[in-house]
C-alpha cells in the first residue's frame, strides 16, 4: 500500500484551508483547548476524558456527546495509523495551540508512533509587523509555509513530552525551568513563558493578561463591551484564546470595569489594581486549574520573574 502522510491538525478552521490545499493524505482535527482546565499526562485515558468532558461541560456548556464526537472520535483514529509514514503537525504559534501539541506529541510517542514528525506553524511574513495565524493566510502562503516545515528531531520529541509531563504535574515551577530549553518549536519558549505569568501577580492579584485587559480599557477609547472584547482578542499576545474563553476572562474582571455613557472606563477598583496599589488575589481567587496546578496555588513575582508557591 501506498504510503501517505497524515496531517493533524488544530481546529476547524485551519483544517478547512488545509484541505483547499488538495494535500495527499489524511487529515485528522484536533478539538481540544488544553490550555484550560485540568488534565492528566495519559492523554486519551478514561480519567483524561473523565476529567475534561466535566471541566467543559461546566465551564463552557459542551455536552459529553459533543466531547465524544468533536474529540474522542478523532483521538481514535490516531491509533490506526500504521499506513502513513510520516505525521504533519499543523498548530499556530500561540498557547492555545502549543499546549494541544505538546499533547498530541505525547499521545503519539506513547502509543510507539516512530516515524518521522514534521510542524507547520506561523511565521512572521516578510513586511508584517505581527504574526499572522495559519488560518488566515492565502492557499499560496500556507502552501510555502507546507512546503518549509520543520522536521522534529528526537530531542525535540523529548522535550515536547517532558513539558506535557510537568503542564499535567502539579508544579508549574518545574516548568518555568525549562523555558530556555532550545528546540525546533520557535515559540514554545514565548508560549511556556506566557502561561507562567498566567498565574496571580504577587503584588496585585492579577495575571499578566487581565492586566493588559484593563490597561486597553485605560488607555484606549472603547465604547462597549463588544469593542472591547475585539481589543482582547487582538492584543492578547502570545494566548491564542478564543472569543468564549475571552468571555470567562472579562467576567472575571467586570468588578474592575463599567459602562458609563458611550464608554467602557475603570472602576475605581480597576484603577488601584493596575496601579498597584491594592491587591484583590482574595477577591478573585476561584478553582481555575492548568494543567495540573491550580490557578491560585502560586503567585507570580514580576521583579525577579519567578513563581511562588503557596
Amino acid at each position: 500500500m501506498e504510503k501517505k502522510p497524515l496531517h493533524i491538525i488544530n481546529g476547524d478552521s485551519l483544517a478547512e484551508s488545509v484541505a483547499e490545499l488538495d494535500l495527499p493524505g489524511q487529515q485528522i482535527v484536533w478539538r481540544e483547548m488544553l490550555c484550560e482546565g485540568p488534565a492528566v499526562q495519559e492523554v486519551g485515558s478514561a480519567e483524561f476524558i473523565k476529567i475534561r468532558k466535566k471541566f467543559l461541560q461546566n465551564f463552557y456548556g459542551i455536552s459529553a456527546e459533543d466531547y465524544q464526537h468533536e474529540f474522542v472520535s478523532e483521538l481514535k483514529k490516531l491509533k490506526k495509523i500504521e499506513d502513513y509514514d510520516h505525521i504533519i503537525l499543523w498548530f499556530e504559534f500561540d498557547l492555545f495551540c502549543h499546549i494541544n501539541v505538546l499533547a498530541t506529541i505525547s499521545y503519539l510517542t506513547e502509543h510507539k508512533k516512530e516515524v518521522p514528525f514534521y510542524l507547520v506553524c506561523s511565521k512572521k511574513l516578510k513586511g508584517d509587523e505581527k504574526l499572522t495565524p495559519l488560518s488566515q493566510l492565502s492557499g499560496k502562503q500556507l502552501l510555502n509555509h507546507y512546503n518549509n516545515k520543520i522536521l522534529l528531531v528526537e530531542n525535540d520529541l523529548e522535550v515536547a513530552n517532558l513539558m506535557w509531563e510537568l503542564y499535567c504535574s502539579n508544579n508549574p515551577i518545574l516548568l518555568k525551568r525549562q523555558i530556555k530549553t532550545n528546540t525546533n518549536f520557535e515559540y514554545l519558549s514565548s508560549c511556556i513563558r506566557a502561561h507562567i505569568e498566567r498565574f496571580p501577580n504577587s503584588i496585585t492579584g492579577i495575571n499578566s493578561l487581565e492586566r493588559n485587559i484593563l490597561r486597553l480599557i485605560r488607555e484606549r477609547n472603547i465604547n462597549n463591551y463588544t469593542q472591547l472584547m475585539g481589543y482582547a482578542l487582538e492584543y492578547q499576545g502570545y494566548y491564542g484564546y478564543s472569543d468564549v474563553q475571552m468571555r470567562r476572562i472579562l467576567e472575571k474582571l467586570s468588578i474592575f470595569y463599567a459602562a458609563e455613557g458611550q464608554k467602557v472606563k475603570l472602576t475605581e477598583k480597576g484603577h488601584l489594581v493596575l496601579d498597584g496599589k491594592k491587591n484583590f488575589y482574595r477577591e478573585l481567587k476561584n478553582d481555575d486549574v492548568f494543567g495540573g496546578a491550580k490557578m491560585y496555588d502560586f503567585l507570580y513575582d514580576p521583579e525577579v520573574h519567578q513563581l511562588l508557591k503557596l
